[in-house]
Parts: C-alpha cells; sequence; structure tokens
C-alpha cells in the first residue's frame, strides 16, 4: 500500500474542514486514524518461515510414485 504524506499546509487545509465537524463525527474519525496506526504496526514475518525442506515420512520412490499417479495425460485437441 502506498502513503501519501501531507504538507503543513495541506494538513491545515484538513483541520479547518474538519474543525466544523460535530463531534461524534470527530470522534469516529479519531478511532479510525487510530485503527489506521495500529495495523501498521504489525511485526513482520521472518522469510525463512516461508520456505523450508518437505517433510514426510514416506520413501522418496513412493512420493514419486504418488505424483507420477496422479498426473492426467489429456491428448484431446480441441479445435477453434
Amino acid at each position: 500500500m502506498t502513503t501519501i504524506a501531507l504538507s503543513k499546509r495541506s494538513i491545515d487545509n484538513f483541520f479547518g474542514f474538519l474543525y466544523k465537524m460535530d463531534t461524534n463525527s470527530k470522534k469516529r474519525l479519531i478511532i479510525k486514524l487510530t485503527e489506521s496506526i495500529e495495523d501498521s504496526k504489525k511485526p513482520n514475518k521472518n522469510i525463512k518461515s516461508l520456505f523450508g525442506s518437505w517433510i514426510d515420512n514416506r520413501d522418496s520412490d513412493l512420493i514419486i510414485k504418488d505424483i507420477r499417479d496422479s498426473r492426467l495425460n489429456n491428448r484431446d485437441i480441441v479445435e477453434f
């Protein structure tokens, strides 16, 4: 997600608009902004957790046989 950095002038312009809002709307806006800040502080996952070795108790020959048996050979050619 891309972020937008606002200048002080832009923030002042937004505040001028928000200043006229009723109290309940301001509170809901504060809650939404706070939630968006808290969501961005999620800890980054370690990339090493995304890969690893194959874990299986079967013999490699049996795994290869299972993979080959699961393949589908469809030689039906569809013409357009």
